[in-house]
C-alpha cells in the first residue's frame, strides 16, 4: 500500500524557512513522479513542485525561486525547503505520489494518485 507521511509543518514568520518532509511506506521513490501541492482555506488545491524519476523539476510560478524539491532515493524521502515564506504560503502541504512518469512534466498539474495526510504551514 502506497502511502506518503509528511512532516515539518508548522509557524513560522514571514520571511522564514521550513522544510518538509515526506517518507515513503511501501514503495520506492526511484520509481515515482513526486509531488508536493497545498490548499488554503477556501481555496482550490494548487501544485507546487514536482520532481521526476530522472531528477527533473519544475515548480508553480508562485515559488519559483523560493522553494526547492528534492529526493533522497537512499532514504526514500522527498524534501521541500521553503525560503523567503509569505502570508500567502500559508496552506495545508500535502505529499504526493504517481507512477505514470509523464505526470511529473505536465503544466496543467493533474491529480496524482497517491496521497498523504498533510502537514500544515502558517506565516504570520
Amino acid at each position: 500500500h502506497v502511502q506518503p507521511v509528511e512532516s515539518g509543518g508548522g509557524l513560522v514568520q514571514p520571511g522564514g524557512s521550513l522544510r518538509l518532509s515526506c517518507a515513503a511506506s511501501g514503495y520506492t521513490y526511484s520509481s515515482y513522479c513526486m509531488g508536493w501541492f497545498r490548499q488554503a482555506p477556501g481555496k482550490e488545491r494548487e501544485g507546487v513542485a514536482a520532481v521526476g524519476t530522472d531528477g527533473s523539476t519544475r515548480y508553480a510560478d508562485t515559488v519559483k525561486g523560493r522553494f526547492a524539491i528534492s529526493k533522497d532515493n537512499a532514504k526514500n524521502t522527498l524534501y521541500l525547503q521553503m525560503n523567503g515564506l509569505k502570508p500567502e504560503d500559508t496552506a495545508m502541504y500535502y505529499c504526493a505520489a504517481d507512477l505514470r512518469t509523464w505526470i511529473c512534466r505536465s503544466g496543467t498539474w493533474p491529480s496524482y494518485n497517491y496521497w498523504g495526510q498533510g502537514t500544515q504551514v502558517t506565516v504570520s
